[in-house]
Parts: structure tokens; sequence; C-alpha cells
């Protein structure tokens, strides 16, 4: 297996460590942080967004699962409905709405990530193009494949969890300031925080996955690119 560092012209190969890895990366986010800013802001959206339906519904369970008539008088409001209403008895049009509701919640919450994921893809192939010469500089002194892969990878993985966080505490504190105009301070009482650190975790490990997937084309295009020609890259 190749190991992540440098083969040197004379066969001796210099292995780097992940720490060396890792700096590099954030180095270069530095340099670039306005074209970062903004995949990471593709990021933050999408999660906000995933985070905010996530969130809502399990307020809103935890509400209808209190049993209180105010708050079923409130849920009702809303057009939500509560009590029997969703269970033996509820007519065949009420289930027809919740699931035409339902589906669509599923079908913007995949069409976000999608964009996110296609937005992260574009910036880091921009990236690459930007970059030929410093990649092409690192081949001809001898960087493995799997060492520029690594390097674009990381990059990815940082900027995912930078935005996976910051788009889970916009998300859960948007729909929290809504949930409250709409059903007052229960919402505090009844609480989900269980759920809703569930639905953080699962939101961050989507966050995070999307980032990787959307930078392997990426980083497969940038560790398969020809020294010579890089070094020949006017860009």
């Amino acid at each position: 297996m190749a190991q992540q560092g440098f083969q040197l012209a004379g066969g001796r190969e210099i292995v780097l460590p992940v720490s060396k890895a890792v700096e590099i990366a954030l180095r270069s986010l530095k340099i670039r942080f306005g074209r970062s800013l903004i995949t990471t802001s593709g990021i933050i959206l999408a999660i906000a967004f995933l985070m905010s339906v996530w969130s809502g519904a399990d307020i809103v369970t935890s509400l209808k699962e209190a049993g209180k008539s105010e708050i079923d008088l409130l849920l009702q409001k809303k057009g939500i409905e509560t009590g029997t209403a969703q269970g033996v008895n509820a007519t065949g049009e009420d289930r027809s709405r919740l699931e035409e509701e339902s589906s669509k919640q599923t079908w913007l919450v995949s069409l976000s990530l999608l964009v996110c994921v296609v937005g992260i893809a574009n910036a880091m192939l921009m990236s690459v193009t930007e970059r030929f010469r410093e990649i092409g500089t690192m081949k001809c002194l001898g960087a493995l494949d799997s060492f520029i892969i690594k390097l674009f990878l990381l990059e990815s993985t940082f900027q995912g969890v930078a935005g996976t966080l910051v788009g889970i505490v916009i998300g859960l504190v948007l729909t929290t300031a809504l949930a409250m105009l709409d059903y007052g301070y229960f919402i505090f009482t009844y609480f989900p925080t269980a759920s809703v650190i569930e639905s953080a975790g699962a939101a961050m490990l989507a966050g995070t996955i999307l980032s990787l997937i959307g930078a392997m084309l990426p980083a497969y295009t940038a560790a398969k690119m020809e020294p010579v020609e890089a070094m020949r890259s006017d860009t």
C-alpha cells in the first residue's frame, strides 16, 4: 500500500505525518478564504434547512405527546391534527394531506443536499484549476497521488464540519424562535432534547459525508494531473 508522503528521485520515500497534511490544508483554506467561505455558505444553508425540518418535526411531535388541551388547540390552529384525528378516526383526506406534506419536505431536503454536493464539487474543481502550478510543484518534488488526495479531502472535510456546525445552530435557533411564536413557552416545557440531539448528530454526519463525496472527483483529478502539464499552465 502506498504511504502518504513524497517519493524522492533516488527512490527514498519521505513519509509526512498527518499533522503536516492538516497544516497544509488549513493554510490553503486561509489563502483562499473567500472561495472557502462561499463553499461553506452552501453547506450552511443546506444543513440549516435540514436541521430546521427535523427539529421542527421533533418539536411538534413532542407537543402532540404532551396531551394538553391548550397545546392541542394551538396545534389545530396551525392545521396540525392531534389526538385521534391522526389515529383510527383520521379521514382518508387527512392522511393524504399529511403524506403529501411529508413527501414535499423530503423532496425539498433531498434537493437542498444535492445542490450542496454540486456546489462543493464545483468549488473544489475550481480550486484544482487555480492550483495547477502548486500541485505540479508538489508532484515534481515527489508527492504521491495519495498525499494529494488526502490534502483535498482534508480541506473539504474542514469546510464541511465548520459549515455543518454553523448550519445546525442556525437551523435550530430559527426553528425554536418560530415555534415559540406559534406555541409560546410550551416548547421549552416539552422541548425534545434527546430527539434534537439525535437530529443534530444525523445532520453532522450528513454534512461531513456530503462534503467528502463532493470532493472525491476534484481530489482524484488533482492526484492524476501530470506534473509537466501542470507546470506549463498559466493559471
